[in-house]
This record gives C-alpha cells, structure tokens and sequence, in this order.
C-alpha cells in the first residue's frame, strides 16, 4: 500500500473509548453466521457482514502485493461505485490465487449480498481471509447470506469480529467518541483480523471502520492515507505481504454534523481521531502475531530525513536476527547496529546512540557501561521499546514489531501441512 511519506509528527484529538466496533457509529448493522468454510462441520462464525443503513462517503486502501486475491480484484473496482452499502467477508479461505473461479465467486458473494438488501452489486465489497490457493466453497457461502442479512443488528459487530479471525488468538476492536465544539460528536469504530504475515506496506489483514460523521470525498482519502501510513504501515512480525489486505472506511453522516471539508479544524479532528483508531488496532495486531512473545516499539530518532528514519525502523523491526534477540531476552546492541548500517539510510556510525527503555546500550557506535543484567531487565519485559539517535538530523519514525519464536515456526508449518494434506485428500494437489 504505497503512500507518500510525511513528516512524522504526535497527533492529538479529544476522545472517549466506546464499546460496539463497527456498530458504535450510528446507522451501521452487523451479523455473522456459519458456513463451514474451512471445514464443513465446524461450528464456529465465518461470514461477517457490515450494513450502512443509509448512503455512504467509503475509501479502501489494499495489498501492493502483485498477487491479489479475487476479492481485492472485485473491491478496487465497487469501490469506485459512489456509495457502499455493505461489507461481505469470510475466514477459512483467502480465494487468492484461484484465477477466474475466485473472482466470480467474489462477484457472487456481492450479488447475493445486493439482492437481499436491495441495492446493487458494486455497492457491496467483498473480502476473504484464509488459506492461499484453495477453491471457495461457495455452494456453503451463498444459502447463508439471507441468514446473515435476517441477523443483521446495531449489536452484531462482535459476531462479526470473531467471524473474520484466522490465526487470531484475540479480537481485534475498538472505538471513539469524539466531540466537536459544543455541536455536538461523532463516532469512528472499527475490527481487525491479523497475526501473521505482518509488515509495513500492509499485511494479511482485514480492517473495517465505521463512522458516522459526514466525511468530503477527497478529505475521506486524504485522512485515510494519512492514519494508514502512520498504523498499518508501521507494523510488522514476520516481514510477509498478503495477497488479501484490505482497509475500508465507511461514513454515513448520522451524526447530523455539518460535512468535513478539507483544510478545516473539524477535518484536523477526523484525521487525528482516524489514525487513533487504526493504530490501537495496529497495535493489536503486533501483540497477537502468530506465537510471538514480545511486543516492541522501534523509535529512531534525530536522522537526517525522514525517508532515513524510516528506512533504519523497519531495517532493525523486520531483522531475524534481532528478533530472536528479542525473544531470547538477549539486550544484543550490535545486532541492531548492524541492522542499522545496512538499511541504506545515511548515517555516521560514531554519531548511533541505542537505548532498551530508557538506558544507554550504545553511545556513539561504542558500548557503555550499563551493566547488561540492568538491560536484561528491560527485554525481559512483554512489552519493551528500543531507541536508535542517529544524532545527524531531526526526523524521526516509529515502527512496532516482535519477537520471532520457535512455536512461529512450528505454528506456519504445521499450517502449511495441513492444508497440503487436506488439498491431497480432495484430489487438488
């Protein structure tokens, strides 16, 4: 998901947390049903949908993968449609790599969709999330919409949260109440999904946010590159691009506010209220990532561009090296160092300042004198935050990341495995 680097800078909006995700906002229903996607006698919700009751400003940002699953192809064309209406999507099965079947399949998961509520097929988007390669079971999929349109409630967004899960250990939700003036307020909620195949430019996640403010167009896309590059972007566990990312921002304007234009304070608000919301589901993402241990915030600081900056964070947060640092609580300076010199960014390597948590690891490209059980202390710790001062300028970036563990590995190929082993036993492999 390419997008034009900005400077980084703190963001701040008044705000209160809400419960109700994507049905927080006003006018927004959800449900979720079962469909055995996966496995015809599993019992567990697999098909979410998300309901604007009345017309809608939606902007979608997907995979900059070159393998796009079906239903991103499908997406990236309804999105053009003026007005979404609503959101279908599946666990179990990613429809990617799937060719003409997987994009009919798509196109059919919109239409039965668009019949049932009455509007038309590009005014539904279609996603899926699951195993790569597979046929989507849609003789399942298809005779349960009317079931996930019948159960449609302004309560089903954690239905349809726990729908869209894969390797998810924990729901992903969260929502805002934001005032404006003494006018009055309006809310922005959302749900993700996403544990592995975890890096900036997106990842295999899905989210889907609602809100009710009236939202211009063009200040609709420009908020939302804007709180994407700032939160999904600056996420990664295992350095993976998926084929079926997709971030989608649905506004309704039910709270009855005048409509945010660009270049405005109330546009400012939405911008900053946006990127907070996607970020604490970043967040959540880094911290539920596919048997990872540690969740660890990378802040390089004071380089000379912010391009440079970046490059550095997501060098030493995509390092496998550093990463089994991280999960073997070992403080390792030098591997972080290392991963700093080959990033491509200018430095000077006499000038690299490191810090776990607040103490001095590196001063200048040298070791320090802080004791190395005192930094243990700090990896020890689920929850940690390494400093990198370039000291050559005045730019900065974050980029939140883990740690890199035995059970990954043994997690990703025991899934693989499977899958193979499910493919051969249905004659597809």
């Amino acid at each position: 998901m390419a997008a034009k680097v900005t400077e980084e800078r703190e963001c701040r909006v008044p705000f209160k947390i809400v419960e109700g995700g994507v049905t927080a906002a006003k006018g927004y229903r959800a449900s979720a049903v079962t469909c055995g996607i996966k496995n015809p006698e599993a019992t567990r919700l697999d098909l979410a949908l998300i309901v604007s009751d009345t017309p809608t400003v939606t902007d979608a940002v997907f995979t900059t993968n070159k393998v796009r699953a079906g239903c991103v192809r499908v997406c990236q064309q309804h999105i053009k449609e003026t007005d979404t209406r609503a959101i279908i999507a599946n666990s179990g099965n990613a429809n990617a790599c799937t060719g003409i079947q997987g994009i009919q399949d798509a196109k059919a998961m919109t239409k039965a969709v668009a019949e049932e509520i009455g509007v038309k097929m590009r005014q539904v988007l279609v996603c899926s999330t699951g195993i790569i390669g597979m046929p989507l079971p849609i003789e399942r999929i298809l005779p349960k919409v009317p079931d996930a349109v019948a159960k449609l409630s302004d309560k089903g967004s954690e239905d349809a949260m726990r729908a869209i899960m894969t390797s998810d250990t924990r729901p992903k939700t969260f929502a805002v109440e934001v005032p404006v003036g003494k006018n009055g307020s309006f809310r922005i909620g959302g749900i993700c999904k996403g544990a592995g195949m975890i890096c900036p430019n997106m990842a295999t996640m899905l989210c889907f946010i609602t809100t009710d403010a009236k939202v211009a167009k063009d200040e609709m896309k420009r908020s939302m590159r804007y709180a994407v590059e700032k939160s999904f972007n600056c996420i990664t566990i295992d350095g993976d691009t998926s084929t079926n990312d997709t971030v989608i921002v649905m506004s309704n304007g039910q709270s009855g506010l005048p409509t945010i234009k660009r270049n405005t304070p109330e546009a400012e608000l939405f911008r900053c209220a946006l990127h907070k919301v996607m970020l604490e589901l970043a967040k959540m993402i880094v911290c539920d990532g596919e048997r990872v241990t540690k969740f660890v915030e990378i802040r390089v600081r004071n380089a000379r561009t912010l391009t440079d900056a970046r490059k550095v964070a997501e060098t030493v947060a995509k390092s496998l090296l550093v990463k089994c640092s991280f999960h073997g609580c070992d403080p390792n300076w030098g591997r972080i160092i290392h991963a700093v010199g080959y990033s491509g960014a200018r430095i000077k390597e006499e000038l690299i300042d490191i810090y776990f948590g607040g103490l001095m690891a590196c001063k200048g490209g040298l070791a320090t004198k802080t004791p190395v059980t005192e930094m243990e202390k700090v990896v020890k710790e689920p929850k940690f935050t390494v400093t990198i001062d370039l000291n050559s300028g005045t730019s900065g970036y974050t980029v939140y990341t883990s740690d890199l563990s035995e059970e990954y590995v043994d997690f990703n190929s025991a899934e693989y495995s499977a899958a193979i082993h499910a493919k051969r036993q249905k004659g597809l492999a």
